[in-house]
């Protein structure tokens, strides 16, 4: 018994309950199935100890995950998670705007004890629906607490003059990120990713002379962040909540390979010594070696969502390639047919590497 309580409290810990239900009707369904063609038939004691144990762990995800065990709850959850992104979105909003509209005339006193109320009460009920299991409205209130938070430091800096500083970014991001892990809300870790990405960027950006809003005008300054963001679930496992880690490296491939799309393309903006040609030549090659790097490590460590977001920008940088070679003296009709002979042509090779990885898995 001892032994099953570990297990539970390691799966509880895992955060990713909706998988696992969905795990044990898809064993269910295949243990029925083996029964009926009489492949494996387990003892009634065996059976009635597994349903115990997938009852036990269905209840108690049931109650400390909100998981969905029918196929209706999960349509009803669909439903609530799109009315609690477009309600959060919108309160945030309306206090955002609420802030604007009526700061002028209110007394600087008054103005400040607001500030500094607002993201606390809203912090206070974030954790209190998140301990009444009340989750979708949790994850509003977490959003609109961040929206008075972002709000608290814009403003207070103007009231008292404060010199504006990328720092604000880092602790924009703090927040939203402890927020994001809290009420397991992939919104609030999508600001905070990107907050932490502008902060790193900005640094770059003032490390090399540049005041630091203007770091988005060098393309490279996102590269090292980016490759951070993409690996920072790997250093620290504990970051891997509800399939967090996916979110840290598709965010992280999408901002290193977009500055080297741009470089490819415009290659005066970047800090290399060069001519612009050498400079666009030089990212071209290494956006292709890039993508085939990264494709390879997802299709080995396993990670599909890496591997086709690699794959993407793959066919991105190819089709730009392409466009700068063909366009202006091709046939317009001819570019687009070779454009799709290409695609053809790559799917017929990922294919065949498929089939081969399916044969030699098979034995």
């Amino acid at each position: 018994m001892s032994e099953n309580k570990k297990q539970d409290d390691r799966l509880v810990d895992e955060r990713d309950g909706q998988a696992r239900v969905e795990r044990i009707a898809a064993f269910n369904e295949e243990l029925r199935r083996l029964e009926s063609e009489r492949v494996l038939v387990l003892a009634t004691e065996q059976k009635s100890t597994l349903n115990d144990y997938h009852q036990r762990l269905l209840t108690r995800l049931l109650k400390e995950q909100n998981v969905d065990i029918s196929a209706v709850n999960k349509q009803l959850s669909i439903g609530m998670k799109f009315a609690a992104l477009i309600g959060a979105v919108a309160m945030a909003s309306s206090l955002f705007f609420l802030f604007y509209r009526f700061w002028g005339i209110v007394p600087t006193g008054i103005q400040v004890g607001i500030l500094i109320i607002a993201p606390l009460s809203s912090l206070i009920a974030t954790v209190w629906l998140q301990q009444k299991g009340q989750h979708y409205f949790a994850k509003i209130s977490a959003l609109i607490s961040l929206t008075a938070f972002v709000l608290n430091l814009s403003m207070l800096g103007q009231i008292f003059n404060v010199t504006p500083s990328p720092n604000a970014f880092l602790i924009w991001s703090v927040f939203a990120l402890l927020l994001a892990y809290a009420t397991v809300s992939r919104v609030l870790l999508t600001l905070g990713i990107l907050s932490a990405l502008a902060f790193l960027s900005m640094r770059i950006g003032t490390w090399g002379g540049m005041y630091w809003l203007d770091m988005g005008e060098r393309p490279e300054n996102f590269l090292i962040p980016s490759l951070l963001i993409f690996a920072l679930p790997s250093l620290i496992k504990s970051l891997n909540v509800a399939k967090f880690a996916n979110i840290y490296r598709i965010f992280g491939l999408v901002f290193f390979f977009m500055p080297i799309l741009i470089l490819a393309n415009w290659g005066q903006i970047s800090y290399l010594p060069f001519e612009a040609n050498t400079i666009e030549s030089l990212y071209q090659l290494l956006g292709f070696g890039f993508a085939v790097c990264f494709i390879i490590v997802g299709i080995k460590a396993k990670w599909q969502h890496v591997a086709n977001t690699a794959n993407v920008f793959f066919m991105l940088f190819l089709y730009t390639k392409l466009f700068d070679w063909w366009w202006d003296w091709m046939p317009k009709y001819v570019f687009f047919f070779l454009m799709g002979l290409i695609a053809i042509g790559v799917l017929m090779i990922i294919t065949r590497v498929r089939s081969k990885r399916i044969m030699k898995e098979a034995q």
